[in-house]
């Protein structure tokens, strides 16, 4: 670790130890949120004194904070959405450690509207904690999205503003302008490299094991990170605590299941499998599809030792197995087999060291492993990344106005790729180290206002080192009851990129004495109102701007140069030098978010204005263009309905709860057309002088090529889609079974996903024709999944 990194912890530990109480005896309580039904901390319930019209949020492990509390006695209200409100009535004479819990009763969301009415935190209050450009998923929300085959967390995320995706065979985010590899995946604390399956149709993460999903778009904090773009942090849930339950789901295309268990009085395990069956249905009955199937597994176990001391292990897995033969009938045909994979696992240790100073701490690890053979060229491939980490995070919850968060990660990584053919082998082996550490406060000198100023020092050494510091700043501001402005920015690096592969999982690269390390400044500026008191409406404009961008140089076999010869004479290449163009950027653009998240009928409608440009020196002969994944215009729409109570909402009568319901669900996506490149022109490039220029052998001369026009000038139709599900939910004596109907593009709309041009001879003349190709059809899936 850096003398710099170190010296930021313990000038942070310095500073908050110089904190004195305010003037006036004042007293600080502190305790943990639960769901009463299975154990599980809630993370960021809301937990305030009615009073004093001031509280906290819980963390990681429902954990809460109130501090400067003058002595007396208080009505101390939690709230959650989902759950039923609770009020407790303390009196307050001294310092309270962990002297109240709550453990709050699941309810639907369907009666959370009579309960927003009562003595709940509002809405504007949960905006007004919230980060600025931050997105909680809940399992719920994920589930009730229409999806392909079943519930997905990346293709979820694709339906907020700001997140797109690139094609309909492409789970991978492109979150404001940003790429996927700028993106931070992480699960249970440790780093995800590949988070998609091939074809694009799941993410690796299984919905039915998440706890809950966070995503920040932009400005986040300077606890998180080593990329340029966003964060994706998900957590499993740790087990029910209480009782045993599971989960089974089943569909046309794959078979999951979650089984949740107590252990002791103190500890739980959950543990989640899913895998596809298309080897032994489809690609059996169908030729064209190939023999392949996935598997995701996660296990996790937990126990509390005390109210101080809790500990979680988490163990993930992912393995894809994809074997295609192009004539399964024939005994010898070509065939590829390639097979890839994740595999994480962390040991999390939460400990409370004084009733103002909560520490989490990780040794995680993170492997990703592909192997490719293609015989028909006897290529072989072999990739592999490893990634092992040690980290600690402090938070010290000092007064009402100022508490402070700080940290360090020390980082081990090690990158191997080898490829072998007949002529060549490219093999590169190397170790990197990554430090890093950061110190944030957040200050809050009235109730209106509140700030939090960070700052993260990086270093990462390679063949050479890297060293930077990232500063970051929140500034948010009540304007009223029912708003708020907020404004973020920050800056940032990352010493990873990949490079991406049409259905295949991408190689990583990273920083190098040839490649610099990438960086980013983020500007956002957000306003925020609660609209009779359940509504939210978000509108935040966005200025991104990045340096050292790196693209793949298709034309890298011409400046490349080896790095020894082996036994066969074979050139051996061992460094990244000439892989990569390396060139800056900017992306802006603007996102609107009306959204309901209780009643008969939730969802939200979204808008997103955006533009990103891209500056190569090799690309475009240094003019600015854009690139592949921009879209100027997307609009959002998800919406799900009880049918059963969906007129009692809308004229405000009492919901209605039976043994069975019925669930529809809709999503809406139209996305102005992404930019290609198209040709200009054609020409003819003859190596003999008597080379027939029109036909040979009845075919046009394979000498003819086309010219291309200026890059990404040409924009391939817009793209419209429509999804629906509907469910039945059958409720009996604690079992629930759910069978369901999703529908996906039930529009069949065609949309373009990119063109083929193919040229014909016509009577001396050229012919030029141009080949649609489309993206997903109507896709129509049955399934049923059963809780019990």
């Amino acid at each position: 670790m850096s003398k710099v990194t170190l010296k930021l912890l313990f000038l942070s530990l310095f500073l908050a130890s110089l904190l004195h109480a305010r003037s006036g005896k004042t007293y600080t309580y502190s305790g943990f949120v639960y769901d009463k039904s299975n154990g599980e901390g809630l993370i960021g319930a809301n937990v305030f004194l009615k009073e004093k019209n001031y509280g906290a949020s819980t963390n990681i492990s429902g954990y809460f904070v109130i501090a400067n509390i003058p002595a007396g006695e208080y009505t101390l209200i939690c709230s959650y959405i989902g759950y039923k409100t609770e009020t407790k009535t303390i009196t307050v004479t001294n310092n309270c450690d962990d002297c109240v819990t709550f453990n709050l009763a699941p309810e639907s969301l369907e009666t959370e509207e009579i309960v927003v009415s009562a003595d709940s935190i509002r809405t504007i209050d949960k905006l007004y904690y919230k980060p600025v450009s931050k997105i909680d998923l809940t399992p719920a929300q994920i589930n009730n999205i229409p999806r392909v085959v079943e519930a997905d967390l990346l293709r979820a995320l694709q339906t907020l503003p700001g997140i797109t995706a690139l094609s309909d065979f492409s789970s991978a985010l492109y979150i404001r302008g940003g790429t996927p590899d700028q993106n931070l995946y992480l699960i249970d604390g440790t780093d995800v490299y590949n988070p998609e399956h091939a074809f694009g149709i799941f993410s690796t993460f299984n919905t039915a094991a998440i706890k809950r999903a966070e995503v920040s778009k932009g400005g986040f904090g300077a606890e998180y990170g080593g990329r340029l773009s966003s964060v994706l942090d998900v957590n499993n849930v740790d087990g029910n605590r209480k009782n045993f339950e599971g989960e089974f789901n089943l569909s046309l295309l794959s078979a999951s299941t979650t089984l949740q268990m107590p252990v002791g009085s103190k500890g739980s395990v959950s543990a989640s499998y899913r895998r596809t069956y298309i080897d032994q249905t489809l690609s059996k009955a169908i030729d064209d599809i190939p023999d392949y199937y996935f598997y995701d597994a996660n296990i996790k176990g937990f126990y509390e030792f005390d109210q101080k001391n809790k500990l979680s292990v988490s163990f993930f897995r992912s393995y894809d197995d994809l074997d295609y033969k192009w004539d399964k009938e024939a005994q010898e045909s070509f065939r590829f087999i390639y097979d890839w994979g994740n595999m994480t696992g962390s040991v999390n240790w939460k400990h409370i060291f004084s009733q103002k100073l909560f520490a989490s701490f990780w040794l995680t690890g993170s492997r990703f492993e592909s192997n490719f053979n293609f015989d028909a060229v006897n290529l072989t491939e072999y990739n592999y990344l490893s990634d092992y980490a040690l980290k600690g995070a402090l938070e010290y919850y000092h007064s009402k106005e100022f508490n402070m968060k700080f940290g360090a990660e020390q980082k081990l990584l090690h990158e191997t790729y080898d490829q072998e053919t007949d002529d060549q082998r490219i093999y590169i082996n190397s170790n990197r180290q990554y430090s890093s550490g950061y110190v944030t406060g957040n200050w809050k000198p009235t109730d209106d206002w509140s700030f939090d100023l960070g700052v993260r020092a990086n270093y990462f050494n390679t063949d050479t080192s890297f060293f930077n510091i990232e500063p970051r700043f929140t500034a948010k501001y009540r304007l009223s009851e029912t708003m708020n402005i907020k404004f973020a920015t920050g800056r940032y690096h990352q010493y990873i990129n990949r490079i991406p592969r049409l259905f295949f999982s991408s190689i990583w690269a990273t920083a190098n004495k040839y490649n610099n390390e990438s960086s980013s400044m983020h500007y956002i500026l957000g306003f925020q109102k609660e609209v009779a008191d359940i509504y939210e409406f978000e509108i935040e404009g966005y200025y991104k701007t990045y340096k050292n961008l790196f693209q793949f140089n298709p034309h890298v076999g011409a400046s490349i140069k080896p790095g020894y010869h082996d036994e066969n004479d074979r050139p051996v290449y061992t460094t990244l030098e000439s892989v990569f163009n390396q060139g800056d950027g900017e992306s802006y653009g603007m996102e609107i978010l009306f959204k309901k998240d209780v009643g008969a009928l939730t969802g939200w409608v979204s808008y997103t204005l955006s533009r990103t440009k891209y500056t190569f020196d090799a690309i475009n002969q240094g003019e600015k263009f854009t690139p592949r994944h921009d879209r100027t215009s997307v609009i959002n729409l998800v919406l799900n309905a009880d049918l059963d109570n969906l007129w009692n909402d809308f004229t405000n009568k009492p919901i209605e709860h039976d043994d069975s319901r019925w669930l529809l669900g809709m999503t809406f996506v139209y996305a102005s057309g992404q930019p290609i490149t198209v040709p200009a022109s054609g020409y003819y490039m003859n190596p003999m002088p008597d080379w027939n220029n029109y036909q040979r052998s009845g075919e046009l001369n394979p000498a003819y090529n086309l010219y291309p026009a200026e890059i990404n000038t040409f924009r391939i139709p817009d793209y419209i889609r429509m999804d629906v599900s509907l469910t039945w939910e059958l409720e009996y004596d604690g079992w629930k079974m759910s069978p369901y109907l999703q529908i996906f593009n039930i529009g069949y709309r065609k949309n373009v996903w990119f063109i083929q041009y193919d040229q014909e001879l016509e009577d001396g003349s050229i012919i030029q024709k141009v080949d649609k190709v489309t993206m997903l059809p109507i896709l129509p899936s049955l399934g049923v999944k059963i809780n019990f």
